[in-house]
């Protein structure tokens, strides 16, 4: 297993371990998108574990060194990246920027909080990939203000076939410490879920929209 096989492993147990994700393959739970869904995952939790969040910002140290060693500015997306991009910003001594969803409707009317140069180099630093709309959306932001996005770093991804076509098509790398295989490799190892619930639970990954239909 590769080292950052064990890291999404690691960081997938200790997700479970807190209980920021949660598996009802027959009971699913309803997205605010009406989606039915036998995954809900809430990362805003680890904020509260210093081991697990410092052990998530190892884990985008590491990645930002392997992939994007050239990077100059860490940027969290509002509001569950921005404390993840805090503590990794902090790590490498980097400067820190957030992106708002939207700009500020008063003020300067920012979208970008913190300072950016043009021609800077970013690493966007996210909580969960599910279609990657709102991921690319930061990117761009940061396109428009003059500085340069090198990709998206996330907590996890529900893995959805939507999401890596969104990413392929904008050119912009992405890469998550954990995700939903490694999740389900190991709620089934530690009994979250039984051999039984695995047809199920891929079928979602396959077509999210039939699920539970």
């Amino acid at each position: 297993m590769s080292q950052l096989e064990t890291i999404a492993q690691h960081i997938a147990a200790s997700l479970l371990e807190i209980e920021a994700v949660a598996l009802r393959p027959q009971q699913p739970f309803t997205w605010t998108s009406g989606l039915k869904s036998p995954i809900y995952c809430d990362n805003r939790l680890t904020m509260s574990h210093p081991a697990i969040r410092d052990a998530i910002a190892e884990g985008f140290v590491q990645l930002i060194q392997e992939k994007f060693p050239d990077a100059e500015v860490v940027a969290g997306t509002a509001t569950a990246g921005i404390p993840h991009a805090a503590w990794v910003a902090q790590k490498l001594g980097l400067p820190m920027i957030y992106i708002r969803d939207k700009a500020k409707g008063h003020g300067k009317e920012n979208l970008i909080e913190g300072s950016v140069k043009p021609g800077q180099k970013v690493i966007v630093i996210e909580d969960l990939i599910s279609t990657g709309g709102s991921s690319l959306k930061a990117a761009i932001a940061v396109k428009e203000a003059g500085a340069e996005p090198l990709g998206v770093l996330a907590i996890f991804s529900y893995q959805l076939d939507k999401a890596t076509e969104a990413f392929q098509a904008a050119g912009m790398p992405l890469h998550t410490l954990s995700n939903y295989s490694a999740l389900l490799e190991v709620a089934l190892e530690k009994g979250k879920i039984q051999e039984s619930d695995m047809e199920l639970l891929r079928s979602w990954r396959a077509n999210p929209a039939a699920f539970g239909v």
